[in-house]
């Protein structure tokens, strides 16, 4: 299956992400640079992602504006008879809908236990390959599916990389019962005092709470400097009564893709 954008060249690595992924294009030195928008870069790689499958495939479908273009392009390859015997397993309600309008069977975990791969994006990814997810809203899903993959491609542009978790500046969420939400935020906010986190309850435009499909709330936590150990603070998060799950993807992802103004790199664990 040929890429979106045939000038792009792909670069194979087997290495972590300790340096930003070497990115190639295929231009001669003539030719005029190619600037390509932020959706476009998405797309590029969603399409890379969607060359891992194959027919007969269980795939794991992700959430959010990049993922969309995976799922999009998985139901066109199935209309064009590129691919059979699909079945998906959306991590949201959006993302089912999507599915569905496209003609992708659909299942859930509790028939398919395992599944050969997921697709998904992700907020931000660090040299680890460890990354943010859910901003979308969709964390407990997408955790929840992609843990049951034999293998999960994260799609990315390369404004998603970061030096540390957090480093964005950006939402890290958590997902909590509704039920005194601010005392939850408080603690979340105590637990990384000394890296400067501010919890904010996550609203609507309308602003009424932010409710998941899960009917949960979501905590937005931002940090003004690394929040030190990631298990650690996976852990400590996890253990307070009213979380429910945590935006952090910790040694999840087998391959990472990132499409750059330059090209693409893929990256696998």
């Amino acid at each position: 299956m040929a890429i979106a954008y045939p000038h792009f060249f792909v670069s194979e690595k087997s290495k972590n992400l300790k340096q930003q992924p070497s990115l190639m294009v295929s231009s001669t030195p003539s030719s005029p640079p190619v600037i390509l928008s932020q959706d476009e870069l998405k797309k590029i790689a969603a399409y890379k992602a969607v060359e891992f499958v194959e027919s007969g495939m269980v795939v794991g479908l992700g959430t959010g504006s990049t993922a969309k273009h995976a799922v999009a392009r998985i139901g066109e390859l199935l209309k064009l008879g590129k691919l059979k015997n699909i079945v998906g397993i959306p991590t949201s309600t959006i993302t089912h809908e999507q599915a569905v309008s496209l003609g992708i069977p659909l299942s859930d975990l509790n028939t398919h236990s395992i599944l050969d791969l997921a697709i998904d994006g992700a907020d931000e990814v660090d040299r680890e390959m460890n990354l943010v997810k859910g901003r979308g809203g969709s964390l407990l899903r997408e955790k929840m599916v992609e843990a049951a993959c034999k293998k999960f491609i994260v799609i990315v542009d390369e404004s998603k990389l970061v030096s540390h978790l957090g480093g964005s500046g950006l939402a890290m969420p958590v997902e909590i019962v509704p039920f005194c939400w601010e005392f939850t935020l408080k603690r979340l906010e105590m637990l990384f005092i000394e890296a400067g986190c501010v919890g904010k309850l996550r609203r609507t435009i309308g602003g009424e709470p932010y409710v998941t499909d899960n009917g949960n709330y979501i905590i937005d936590l931002y940090f003004k400097s690394d929040m030190g150990d990631l298990k650690a603070a996976s852990d400590a998060i996890l253990r307070l009564a009213g979380v429910v799950e945590h935006g952090m993807f910790l040694d999840m992802a087998t391959t990472v893709i990132v499409a750059g103004k330059l090209g693409v790199s893929v990256t696998n664990k």
